[in-house]
């Protein structure tokens, strides 16, 4: 059975349409089409219901899914086992700073030690920007904050948000409580923003950065407040909502996204040791 086939297929319904696909695979939206054309063909049953607005698995669809991915990691298997000289593998891995300064160092030391040949092609951004350039197929696999459910995203957990400032901040109460946030775009910020407009707090943003170091410095030398997980409160800082009188913040959803056209052991190493350490990084009262 043609693996280019199966990946167009595999992509096809994990994205939930033919374009989404098409981004991922590197290919144009008709040849995607094409490719599960043929397969059905070959099938000889409906692999998808189609209508104006939507592509959804049909039953035949739904009970191939699950060989196709088997049938692509035994092809990923065939080639590792007998073409040794073949070139490395890169993997194109998208995460927020503050997910990779928690994570990468396990994730690295795993996936050197399972594969060394692997290459990790690493990008850190904000999670609104890392989903996108997943959904243009520039990434294979990213870990970010759920801004809006997609197709592709997979819940990992939730964290609670939290406002964050230097253990001795003294905000003067008469006027706007100064901020440091990511820019437009950040679920974090705009959790923020949302509560203090409900609650009627004036505030003001004299500090903006995609980084963490851009945002926890000013946070650290007293002259601003944030938002945070638990995890990444910086040093010499602490949750700070209560004594400030501060409005409840609610929780971050954590997903991963993962492209069907990678379907590799390593891949799937690298999957599960993310799912693996962020359940225990969350405990299981938080995990979904």
């Amino acid at each position: 059975m043609d693996t280019d086939l199966l990946r167009a297929f595999v992509a096809v319904a994990d994205t939930g349409g033919f374009s989404s696909a098409a981004n991922l695979l590197n290919r144009t939206q008709s040849a995607v089409s094409l490719q599960v054309k043929r397969l059905e063909e070959r099938l000889d049953t409906s692999l998808f219901d189609r209508t104006s607005r939507s592509v959804t698995l049909s039953t035949g669809g739904a009970r191939m899914l699950p060989y196709a991915r088997q049938l692509l990691l035994l092809e990923e298997q065939a080639q590792a086992a007998v073409a040794h000289n073949r070139a490395s593998e890169t993997l194109r891995l998208g995460l927020t700073e503050e997910h990779a300064a928690a994570y990468l160092p396990q994730i690295l030391e795993t996936m050197v030690a399972e594969y060394p040949d692997v290459r990790l092609d690493i990008s850190c951004d904000i999670s609104s920007r890392l989903v996108e350039s997943f959904q243009r197929g520039e990434l294979d696999l990213v870990l970010v904050v759920r801004h809006r459910p997609t197709r592709t995203g997979r819940l990992l957990g939730v964290e609670q948000l939290i406002w964050v400032c230097r253990d001795d901040f003294e905000p003067d109460f008469e006027k706007p409580i100064p901020l440091a946030l990511n820019p437009d775009g950040c679920i974090f910020r705009a959790h923020a923003l949302a509560a203090l407009g409900r609650e009627g707090r004036d505030w003001h943003e004299p500090y903006v950065s995609t980084s963490p170091t851009g945002i926890n410095i000013p946070v650290r030398t007293g002259l601003a407040v944030t938002v945070k997980t638990p995890r990444s409160v910086p040093s010499g800082c602490s949750e700070a909502g209560k004594r400030l009188g501060l409005p409840e913040l609610g929780l971050a959803e954590i997903e991963m996204h993962v492209s069907p056209a990678r379907i590799s052991e390593a891949s799937s190493l690298l999957v599960s040791e993310i799912t693996r350490l962020t359940s225990k990084k969350w405990g299981s009262d938080q995990h979904i």
